[in-house]
């Protein structure tokens, strides 16, 4: 793991979890060994970190320099909360535990009060995760695609059980109760497609860049979606 990766990691584990937090503890959440751990605690000191505690005792993130003052009302607060829970019905542990690793940053900024009752939210949500075909591919390909606008190549099992291989420039992802779905520009048909991401088999970069397409394209197909509509 790459040195920042590692330190970003470690901070992060520090706003999230009961303070004080043991090394131990500390080490496991950021796979090093305890010698190391003590060197990063050293080097985030040392870049402006104040972190409370020692050796034996546990550690405290008392301020973060990385982090600007901010407030929110109670039930923005609350209104946080309940955004992160839904996450779980998505189904995906990546985009939960980024939800809960972005609630706890918003946590160590805010007022010492507010701080309290964010962690003591009274509102929340015990939904069902849905139940949905997971993918076979990584999903994690895809978005990266999606934010540098690079072309994907695809394999991919239509509805009818056709197969084939394609290069789409993938737009975005959406969610919904029983299906996840990519919509792209197919460079085969060189048309809008929604593909459901379960029936991808197989999905390469390609290095073929399309920016600074994507937003155009959207707005293309929002507005396209929108004349059909009407129609």
């Amino acid at each position: 793991m790459a040195r920042t990766d590692r330190l970003m990691r470690l901070m992060d584990a520090m706003r999230r979890l009961p303070a004080p937090v043991t090394a131990s503890r500390l080490a496991g959440e950021t796979g090093v060994s305890p010698r190391q751990l003590y060197r990063d605690i050293a080097t985030l000191r040392a870049g402006g970190a104040l972190i409370d505690g020692e050796a034996g005792v546990g550690y405290r993130l008392v301020e973060d320099p990385a982090l600007p003052p901010q407030s929110f009302s109670r039930l923005e607060i609350e209104a946080l909360h309940l955004a992160v829970q839904a996450l779980g019905r998505i189904g995906e542990e990546d985009l939960v535990g980024a939800g809960r690793a972005a609630l706890a940053r918003i946590i160590a900024t805010l007022p010492e009060r507010q701080s309290r009752q964010a962690l003591h939210a009274i509102m929340h949500s015990f939904s069902a995760p849905v139940e949905r075909v997971p993918p076979r591919i990584d999903l994690s390909v895809i978005r990266d695609a999606c934010w540098a606008e690079e072309a994907l190549r695809i394999g991919y099992t239509d509805l009818s059980g056709a197969r084939s291989e394609r290069v789409v420039w993938p737009l975005g992802l959406s969610y919904s109760d029983n299906a996840l779905m990519l919509l792209a520009h197919c460079r085969l048909r060189m048309d809008f497609r929604i593909f459901h991401v379960n029936k991808i088999d197989r999905v390469d970069l390609t290095g073929e860049s399309f920016r600074p397409r994507r937003v155009a394209l959207v707005r293309e197909f929002r507005a396209t979606r929108s004349r059909r509509g009407r129609g």
